[in-house]
């Protein structure tokens, strides 16, 4: 291993980068949101477009990542671009809503969702046990996860790095068992894949497009993590080679997977069987396998979320590091362990906040809150193609995103369109998110008189 930026060691290559991206990406979203479509819309061919088309706003958001991280191979991702593109305080922003609502409130989120999900094989977490002074079980019991995580990941890069290889091919070859075993042994129906609810002709023009804007959101979120590996750029062998073929190795992996699975889900149960449905993974594989595959979906979706619960514990904190360097008061973030290259004191951050996030919130909240506002950041950096293209046209782009200007133009787009309905359909957690850039801001500027560039 050689070391990059101070402390940071070249240590991952193109496969753990991929892993990083699509351990990011799947999650316990992918199991749960086509009920709703099928509720809102009744057409699986229309409820197919709109996964493919969330992949391919993934797809357009990774070729701008890949151009900015291959010009910038630094850790941070989006706070150095921002930082490049739009200056010092927008970036903090930036920085300080991904310590609340880009990394510890989506870890927060995943890891009480795996221990609802631990309720299958362990009764007394299905109960949710109330302990002394109004503390749960299962919070205790998540906030153990977050503290497990943080011990795997600071014990070691090579260690916490080869630990999210393993877990996250367990659940690459956990979906494609789960896919394969549909197609050949499950008891489903082909037509089910192609049978419209009868609701959906009673739909008008307007309702149509209503439900595919909340159903898009919802997609959306499930895509989010596309820019995973942008965040350790400085930590790989060779970012300007690996860096742009990890985050289109690892989006279109997952939208493959995701495809595959929803056909699955209607071929298990159908669209009908599906509607309303909070649980369509372990509903379609009822249907499909039984009792047992029930279980066999239960323990895919749990391999799922601790793998992307883990990602995020390795990329949140390169965002910390990163602008502890360019703030004196913060420099604290910026120190990594000689021993392990692990920032420390980053991880714990997120760790304290992360622990703090659980026992603040329920599951919804935790991530209506956390998907407005991680759209709203990713949309701005994307947009800093744009930006530097114009006020630094001089710069080395060994990778130059494809289909420019449309492909950031796209992502753009589609990302305002949705952060509208979002605060239409939830206006208190999109508000939240809105504070919590705001408050951002304010402590910049509160304390910028002490802040030092380095």
């Amino acid at each position: 291993m050689t070391e990059s930026e101070p402390g940071l060691l070249r240590h991952i290559g193109l496969r753990s980068a991929t892993m990083l991206v699509v351990a990011s990406m799947i999650g316990a979203g992918i199991f749960t949101t086509t009920g709703y479509q099928a509720a809102d819309l009744g057409h699986p061919g229309l409820i197919f477009l709109l996964w493919i088309l969330g992949g391919v706003l993934a797809l357009c958001g990774a070729l701008c990542f890949a151009e900015l991280g291959a010009a910038m191979p630094k850790a941070g991702a989006e706070y150095v671009y921002i930082r490049e593109s739009y200056g010092s305080a927008l970036a903090f922003m930036s920085a300080f809503v991904a310590l609340f609502a880009g990394f510890s409130a989506p870890i927060a989120g995943a890891l009480k969702g795996l221990v609802l999900y631990l309720g299958h094989f362990v009764p007394t977490l299905a109960e949710d046990l109330t302990l002394i002074g109004g503390l749960h079980l299962n919070d205790v019991v998540a906030i153990g996860f977050v503290w497990a995580l943080v011990a795997i990941h600071i014990s070691g890069v090579r260690a916490g790095i080869g630990f999210n290889d393993v877990i996250t091919i367990l659940k690459i070859g956990g979906i494609v068992l789960v896919l394969l075993a549909a197609a050949t042994l499950g008891e489903g129906n082909a037509s089910r894949v192609f049978t419209v609810a009868p609701h959906y002709h009673e739909l008008s023009g307007l309702d149509k497009l209503s439900y595919s804007a909340t159903s898009l959101i919802f997609v959306t979120f499930c895509y989010l993590g596309w820019n995973g590996s942008a965040y350790v750029a400085a930590e790989m062998d060779n970012p300007q080679r690996d860096l742009p073929r990890s985050l289109l190795l690892g989006t279109g992996l997952v939208t493959v997977l995701y495809i595959g699975l929803n056909a699955m889900f209607f071929y298990g149960a159908g669209v009908e069987g599906l509607a309303g449905v909070g649980e369509v993974g372990l509903v379609s594989s009822r249907a499909l396998f039984g009792d047992f595959g029930v279980t066999m979906v239960t323990l895919l979706m749990c391999i799922s979320i601790l793998a992307s619960a883990s990602a995020m514990t390795v990329i949140g904190p390169r965002v910390y590091f990163a602008f502890g360097e360019d703030f004196k008061g913060l420099s604290i973030l910026h120190r990594v362990s000689p021993k392990t290259g692990a920032p420390s004191a980053a991880l714990l951050l997120q760790g304290v906040v992360t622990s703090a996030i659980i026992l603040s919130g329920t599951l919804d909240q935790i991530l209506q809150y956390a998907g407005f506002t991680l759209t709203l950041f990713a949309s701005i950096a994307v947009s800093c193609v744009i930006a530097l293209r114009i006020k630094r046209p001089e710069m080395p782009r060994p990778f130059k995103a494809w289909g420019y200007p449309f492909t950031p133009l796209f992502f753009l787009g589609v990302s305002i369109w949705t952060m509208i309905w979002a605060v239409r359909g939830r206006p208190q957690e999109s508000s939240l998110g809105l504070v919590t850039v705001v408050v951002g801001g304010v402590i910049f500027y509160a304390f910028s008189h002490n802040a030092e560039k380095v």
